[in-house]
């Protein structure tokens, strides 16, 4: 029998993945595939499409094919493990899971479809640009946040 939270809990997932998906699609719409294209939407931030073949922030990026295929399916590992502490957590802390799981969900899935990730999202000041990111990365980030302050904010202290 499926239980009502686990419907919410299905539809929670689904619901980042979505948002992810639509936000990617829109900006290969709007810039093309291809890069150094730019929308300013304030003057500290930019659509700016970047093809990330490496993992967070452009880390490990190489052209060499087989190195790729072994991060990704590395990559893929890394989530079924965070799938399974998900299943196995409890309050925040499964929220904190689900949204890593969903956005890294996202990411693994542009890897699959397009053999890289298209960050989008351009944080500026001057000319100090922050690494550009997309939706999946905000959702994993605040999955990670949520994760550490419930560590130090809502378990008993022994």
């Amino acid at each position: 029998m499926i239980k009502k939270k686990n419907i919410f809990y299905f539809f929670f997932i689904s619901l980042i993945f979505l948002f992810d998906r639509l936000s990617k699609i829109l900006i290969i719409r709007l810039l093309g595939k291809t890069e150094n294209q730019e929308i300013v939407v304030l003057n500290f931030l930019s659509l700016n499409l970047i093809w990330n073949k490496g993992i967070a922030f452009g880390i490990f990026s190489f052209d060499e094919k087989l190195f790729y295929h072994v991060l990704t399916m590395f990559i893929i590992t890394v989530i079924f493990f965070v799938f399974w502490l998900m299943v196995k957590a409890e309050k925040l802390e499964k929220y904190g899971y689900m949204m890593i799981f969903s956005g890294s969900l996202g990411n693994v899935f542009d890897r699959l479809v397009y053999s890289s990730v298209p960050d989008f999202i351009d944080f500026h000041f001057k000319n100090f640009h922050w690494f550009t990111f997309n939706v999946a990365d905000i959702f994993i980030t605040a999955g990670v946040v949520l994760l550490i302050l419930n560590e130090f904010n809502f378990k008993k202290k022994i």
